[in-house]
């Protein structure tokens, strides 16, 4: 088993993937001896690549041919062996405004940034939002929009908004819609979607006394509308990059497109950090691509994922700073703004 103190043979596996990414085609002894840094002849640099090749680290696909990095060899490559850059001032300002500062909500936000990283890397961006479900809620009502129809709203204190058409036996009078809006403000303002539970609906309903029978389907109405925040959404920019591409198969590709609600638990499982998934990991993979996940955090709590869907031969020492740059950006951006709504919140209250 190779170990972090054989140097050569690591050196040799670094310049291997370095030059597979770079060219797409396998690399000989000859051509990783012409590098120059690693300064043993030919024969024993050939020696040391059939050695990897051994344990599992390079293939190679003809007998003839040079060897390219296997799942194994491009792990060890990200964990270990990558170097290390920091991203300079112009490609931090690239970043900055690709992602932007004018944003409506978390949503336009972070939708800006999956463009943004698509359309920078040629490959496609993933991103998992799950920040609405902790959420706020700033407002609930029911406008009428016809006989015996109407349209619940559910708006939270970020700016994002849910919305269901329900259908009651009678029409309601300006009394029991008055009576609703101000109970839903009395009870349900400044409460977190994520706590308004089955339990917590029905004793709110209960609660309402005479008005429980006529009002109960919009409260029905408005546990399914805190469900719909409850979903992480998962949304796929820059698809026909991946189209383009000789070196994915377009029919794992359209596959990944059919189910991509698939990748959500993947997401939520890189949660807590950045990581790199390939095919062999399991999970919702393509074969000949990897995954590379980073968190959003809102303050301490994680409000999802922002990801890179690519081939293996990825430029990994460069665009794995540019995710960690945009999803530390983003996690602050939406941290301050949480933070302005407390303050805001707080100063309201004092006032009051």
């Amino acid at each position: 088993m190779i170990t972090l103190t054989d140097d050569r043979k690591l050196k040799i596996l670094a310049a291997v993937v370095d030059e597979y990414i770079r060219t797409g085609e396998p690399v000989g002894s000859k051509a990783i001896s012409a590098l120059g840094h690693i300064k043993v002849s030919p024969a024993t640099i050939r020696n040391d690549m059939a050695m990897l090749e051994q344990l599992g680290f390079l293939e190679q696909p003809h007998t003839s041919a040079g060897r390219i990095p296997t799942y194994s060899g491009y792990k060890l490559y990200i964990e270990s062996l990558m170097p290390k850059r920091d991203l300079s001032e112009d490609e931090k300002e690239m970043l900055d405004n690709a992602i932007g500062g004018d944003y409506s909500t978390e949503e336009a936000l972070i939708d800006n940034a999956t463009k943004a990283l698509a359309e920078i890397t040629d490959c496609a961006a993933v991103v998992s939002n799950c920040s609405p479900q902790f959420s706020v809620i700033a407002k609930v009502d029911a406008v009428p929009t016809g006989k015996h129809m109407y349209v619940l709203l559910m708006i939270t204190s970020s700016g994002n908004i849910q919305n269901k058409v329900c259908r009651l036996e009678l029409d309601l009078t300006h009394e029991q819609l008055a009576f609703f809006s101000d109970y839903m403000t009395k009870n349900l303002s400044g409460m977190s979607v994520d706590s308004l539970s089955d339990e917590t609906i029905e004793r709110l309903a209960e609660a309402m006394g005479a008005y429980t029978v006529t009002l109960s389907p919009l409260m029905k109405g408005i546990r399914e509308l805190a469900k719909s925040f409850m979903q992480s959404d998962v949304h796929v920019s820059g698809e026909r990059n991946l189209l383009k591409r000789s070196d994915i198969e377009a029919g794992d590709v359209i596959r990944l497109f059919e189910q991509k609600n698939e990748f959500s638990k993947l997401l939520d499982d890189s949660f807590s950090e950045l990581k790199v998934l390939f095919a062999e990991d399991g999970g919702f993979v393509i074969g000949n691509s990897s995954v590379i996940v980073s968190p959003i955090k809102k303050g301490k709590r994680t409000a999802g994922s922002l990801g890179l869907i690519g081939p293996l031969r990825l430029d990994y020492a460069k665009i794995i700073p540019y995710i960690e740059y945009m999803t530390d950006k983003i996690s602050r951006m939406l941290s301050e703004d949480e933070q302005l709504s407390l303050e805001s919140k707080d100063n309201d209250t004092q006032k009051g």
